[in-house]
């Protein structure tokens, strides 16, 4: 809508007439657009201030541009989840989770100009396609990462939420055969196998042809056939709240194929600082913890991150180097500007055994089954190599 605007300049007056959106006039403004970053390439009028994609919900609420409370200035971003938002299967059985975040990774189309046309269409298939565009942090790369978090007052000390992540990117073509031999297909193998085969998770079945009253063949699910395909596990990176505590929580995999079986996590609430859980292939380390009634609210809080993630030896299942990870918290008390010091370069296991590296997300991952509602706000993000 048009609205007219008084400016003052260089001593006189001039009348202006600006666009001014609904969403501005009323503070915030939906953000809509929904991107599958793994099988789906993002339009033009998919991408978010040429940087962000959503996934998750789209509920008009559930990701807003909020002009309300700016960062910077520039509007920051308002997350929201409601009780009955949570719309995935949890980890463990019979419980749900909840997304609504925005991913600093995606592809568009014109990172896939130049390749041949059916490129396109096998990675989604094989859920690669955001392997084709930006936002990637290589295995092994030494980065650096800022973003701001704005936590009100008002959030439920039981919140069960993840606010930013950093996420591996697996390769469906890594596979395991009903002997146990693990191995890399190449694009035409697994294709083949798509072709003949349902994935559920991890877990591939034999797919069922069969045909309606109108003789249009349709598919459905058989028996599992002992094939297991690569589709990840905990994010390697995250910041969020649980059981009474804020914490920051690295994960490692070194087995080359992730045994989705092995639920190596550290618990916030029950796990010392920099003492990591460990299984023969996992680590999973709280990284710092403070109670939620001690973390900072209703003002902004900066998390400035120099991460040197773990190189690892592919299909020998080692670590070849491990990590460091170097964290800063920095906000404002009494008119005091506060810096703490997080983790202070410490060595640590962080990444996944993966051909690709990591890539960033924040917003609201809502786990544990918990149907707490979620409101918060986010701003700020920026990564470069080191």
């Amino acid at each position: 809508m048009k609205k007219s605007v008084l400016w003052a300049t260089a001593g006189c007056f001039l009348l202006c007439s600006v666009t001014v959106t609904k969403g501005q006039e009323q503070g915030k403004e939906p953000l809509t657009p929904r991107v599958n970053i793994q099988s789906d390439t993002a339009a033009k009028s998919d991408i978010i201030d040429k940087q962000w994609v959503g996934v998750g919900i789209n509920r008009p609420y559930a990701i807003q541009r909020d002009y309300s409370l700016p960062f910077q200035g520039k509007p920051s971003y308002r997350f929201e989840l409601k009780g009955e938002d949570n719309t995935l299967e949890g980890y463990a059985r019979g419980t749900t989770k909840g997304r609504a975040e925005l991913s600093y990774c995606y592809a568009t189309s014109d990172d896939f100009k130049g390749l041949p046309a059916s490129d396109y269409e096998h990675a989604g298939k094989m859920k690669t396609v955001y392997h084709h565009g930006k936002g990637i942090s290589p295995q092994g790369a030494s980065m650096s990462y800022t973003f701001s978090v704005f936590i009100p007052s008002s959030l439920p000390k039981d919140v069960s939420a993840i606010f930013a992540q950093w996420h591996g990117m697996p390769s469906r073509r890594l596979v395991s055969t009903p002997e146990g031999e693990v191995k890399m297909l190449s694009a035409d193998e697994f294709l083949s196998m798509y072709d003949r085969m349902i994935f559920k998770k991890n877990i591939a079945y034999d797919k069922i042809a069969k045909k309606d009253r109108n003789g249009e063949v349709t598919y459905k699910t058989g028996k599992p056939n002992g094939w297991l395909i690569e589709q990840g596990g905990y994010p390697p990176l995250a910041f969020g709240f649980s059981n009474g505590y804020f914490y920051i929580k690295a994960n490692s995999d070194k087995k080359w194929l992730t045994d989705k079986t092995d639920r190596c996590n550290a618990n916030p609430a029950k796990t010392p600082v920099m003492k990591p859980v460990t299984s023969r292939y996992k680590a999973s380390t709280i990284v710092y913890k403070e109670p939620f009634a001690e973390f900072p609210k209703d003002q902004w809080i900066t998390f400035d991150i120099d991460i040197d993630w773990t190189v690892y030896g592919k299909e020998a299942n080692t670590v070849v180097k491990p990590g460091r990870i170097n964290i800063g918290m920095i906000y404002t008390d009494k008119g005091k500007e506060i810096t703490r010091q997080l983790a202070d370069n410490a060595e640590i296991l962080i990444g996944r055994n993966d051909e690709d590296g990591y890539y960033f997300k924040f917003g609201i991952y809502r786990v544990g089954n918990s149907t707490v509602p979620v409101i918060y706000n986010l701003a700020g993000y920026k990564e470069t190599p080191r």
